[in-house]
């Protein structure tokens, strides 16, 4: 089952569930994950900026080649990957990576690079030079035109760790209350510590107590190069007549706020977000209440699935608080479910591949000690 929540539309729906979409994977890096205790998205700080790489590969090939195997923690929660992939080869979606400013590139999948940069620790003050996010921009803008000649629905999603605290700082830049009100994907959320480094970040970039209107700005100085890309491509798309998904979490509010601020408020019949209900359940953050302020007119779709009946308990950790969303897992899920797959064949899915593609590889290299 798949909530709406908001304004989703009955025809909005109707096109979903008909649609072979295109998936549109947007990866970046921004030094802003190498704070520790940031993000959980890497066994170490270090090895955050291979995780976006590594997640395309996976999606595609069910293998990495940047890093010996998928990402996972070693006690086996895997990386969101690994249900974006089970829906992908499912529904044979098919699937665009591209690259919005990157320390790691894939090396193993074609990708479209938009010729920006990684980003900055946002606590200097000058994440993105304004130039730089002015090019992301542009090139994506392009890119979403072209993807719309090819599917009527792209369904966009992200992978940038430390990603929910560049969200959070770029909103509040834009003059909106996100303070604390972002998503993590540990079920212990290090609120405190991103607020500290979003206070930080705004006081260096002196947006703490002067707010910007100017989207550009926001990001130059307090973001991360995925947000102006997605909401880059989710425009030209929409300009050229498609319907677009954005599958993501609470950093979807932030592409959200950046698109309204450059292009007007989205049109909810032509566009919403697809999550998980582990993100719109998750009482460290406020999906449903920030994006109300952000965009009064939302549209928001939650897929229900559950993984509390897995057989693996790396799969069920999911149901205590750990990965939540990425790598466009919820709007896939969402997705999947409207074109009528029941949950069990999911879950099979999804189990089938764990064991084959992730535990039986790292159990090889001796990385995992529990599935």
């Amino acid at each position: 089952m798949v909530k709406r929540l908001g304004k989703v539309t009955s025809e909005y729906i109707r096109e979903l569930s008909e649609s072979i979409p295109l998936f549109v994977l947007v990866l970046g890096t921004t030094d802003t994950s190498l704070i520790p205790g940031i993000t959980v998205a890497g066994a170490s700080p270090e090895l955050t900026h291979y995780t976006p790489a590594a997640d395309a590969e996976y999606l595609v090939n069910g293998k990495c080649d940047v890093i010996p195997v998928p990402p996972m923690t070693p006690d086996g929660k895997p990386t969101p990957a690994l249900i974006s992939r089970a829906c992908v080869k499912m529904l044979d979606i098919p699937v665009i990576t591209v690259v919005s400013g990157a320390r790691v590139k894939p090396r193993a999948v074609p990708y479209v690079d938009l010729c920006g940069e990684p980003g900055r620790d946002i606590r200097t003050g000058q994440a993105l030079s304004r130039d730089v996010v002015k090019r992301i921009i542009a090139n994506s803008e392009k890119l979403g035109r072209e993807l719309a000649r090819l599917s009527r629905f792209l369904v966009i999603g992200e992978s940038i760790p430390a990603g929910t605290t560049t969200a959070m700082s770029t909103m509040v830049a834009l003059g909106y209350n996100a303070w604390g009100r972002v998503s993590s994907a540990s079920p212990s959320n290090p609120v405190e510590l991103k607020k500290s480094v979003v206070r930080e970040a705004l006081r260096r970039a002196d947006l703490l107590e002067r707010p910007t209107g100017d989207a550009i700005e926001a990001v130059s100085r307090v973001g991360d190069p995925v947000i102006p890309a997605v909401a880059g491509v989710a425009a030209g798309a929409l300009r050229s007549g498609s319907r677009v998904l954005l599958a993501g979490g609470t950093q979807m509010c932030a592409v959200v706020a950046v698109f309204k601020h450059m292009y007007g408020e989205p049109d909810p019949d032509r566009l919403a977000i697809g999550t998980t209900r582990w993100i719109v359940e998750d009482k460290s953050a406020d999906m449903v209440g920030l994006l109300s302020e952000i965009w009064p007119n939302f549209a928001l779709l939650s897929s229900e699935f559950n993984l509390g009946e897995s057989r693996f308990e790396g799969l069920r950790a999911y149901e205590q608080g750990f990965v939540k969303e990425g790598v466009g897992m919820g709007g896939l899920l969402c997705v999947t479910e409207l074109r009528g797959v029941p949950r069990s064949v999911i879950l099979e899915t999804v189990e089938k591949l764990y064991e084959k593609e992730l535990l039986e590889p790292s159990k090889a290299l001796g990385l995992t000690s529990s599935a």
